[in-house]
């Protein structure tokens, strides 16, 4: 072969090369990502880090599939597709909206979390206001914060609450609470009554993986050990620190509960971290904050909203009685 030839030859495989060299990362992480979401490996480990990227490494994967097929690397490229193939089978179903709205009495409700009470308590107010809540779940509440939203007006919206001493979590309704705190509930939770249909509501707040992965899926099994028998007529919001596809929250949902966003194809909306001093010029990356509802209740609409002084963005959810 002359050096014209072999130089032809090598110019020919430079883009191949450097296409398996950017694809080989890229791929390996992808399918450690489906092995520990698979096994569940996740559950209680630091490996609940790693795993909220997962819908941001499926793009990858997929940009990767159509550079190999563009270059015609079949092999890797067979590898690359049965991995798009399976995030996709977990991804797409939170993209389309499959909630049928009903004309039936509706139920507004909104999470908030407070970021250590720092969260602008006029602005609550006004969402609560503006977007006509009827129960609202506030994580990260401290009693000073609590006595902001008092003088800042949430009495006159929202005259009944319940805050066990201890707890950081804290539930205002415009309804009446109809009953005591169930007690199996491992957190704040109330019950209010709906056009003659009780409905309970259950404000949550996990621990962070990143603090004590653990100490994090506890919270989360806690939740699920007292959900069979009790999501029927159940909300649960709030600030759950997972996404859909970690381990602990698939199962608690498992129990016959719904995520709205999900849904209404809205299962990516990021609310976490939100643009504030700590998190400077940071977009939203991964959605972590949640309303999940049972089976009595159906989806009518959610949306996101930005809080001054808050890391988390405000979600407020619409249901209706089915």
């Amino acid at each position: 072969m002359t050096d014209d030839a072999q130089n032809t030859t090598r110019r020919r495989r430079w883009p191949t090369v450097t296409a398996l060299a950017v694809s080989a990362p890229v791929l390996a992480f992808a399918a450690f990502l489906a092995v520990v979401r698979i096994g569940g490996l996740d559950d209680g480990t630091v490996l609940a880090l790693p795993i909220v990227v997962l819908p941001y490494v499926a793009l990858a994967t997929l940009v990767v599939l159509a550079l190999l097929l563009a270059l015609r690397c079949w092999r890797t490229g067979a590898l690359a597709l049965l991995l798009v193939v399976l995030q996709l089978w977990w991804i797409v179903p939170r993209l389309v909206s499959d909630s049928v709205p009903a004309a039936a009495p509706r139920l507004r409700v909104a999470t908030s979390n407070a970021y250590l009470g720092q969260v602008s308590p006029k602005s609550l107010v006004d969402l609560v206001r503006e977007q006509r809540v009827d129960v609202l779940a506030v994580e990260e509440l401290s009693t000073s914060a609590a006595d902001a939203l008092d003088r800042a007006g949430i009495r006159e919206l929202l005259p009944h609450r319940e805050k066990p001493a201890g707890t950081d979590t804290a539930l205002y309704s415009r309804l009446p609470i109809t009953s005591a705190a169930d007690p199996a509930w491992p957190t704040t939770n109330i019950t209010v009554d709906l056009a003659g249909h009780p409905v309970q509501l259950v404000a949550v707040h996990t621990y962070y993986p990143l603090g004590d992965a653990r100490r994090w899926a506890e919270g989360l099994h806690d939740l699920r050990k007292a959900a069979p028998g009790r999501t029927r007529d159940a909300v649960l919001l709030g600030d759950f620190n997972a996404t859909l596809d970690h381990s602990p929250m698939r199962d608690l949902i498992a129990t016959g509960l719904a995520d709205t966003a999900a849904d209404l194809g809205h299962g990516l909306a990021p609310t976490w971290p939100e643009d504030n001093a700590d998190f400077p010029y940071l977009p939203p990356l991964i959605q972590i904050d949640h309303v999940l509802h049972g089976p009595a209740l159906t989806a009518v609409a959610i949306s996101e909203h930005t809080l001054p002084r808050s890391d988390h963005r405000a979600v407020v959810a619409e249901l209706a009685l089915r």
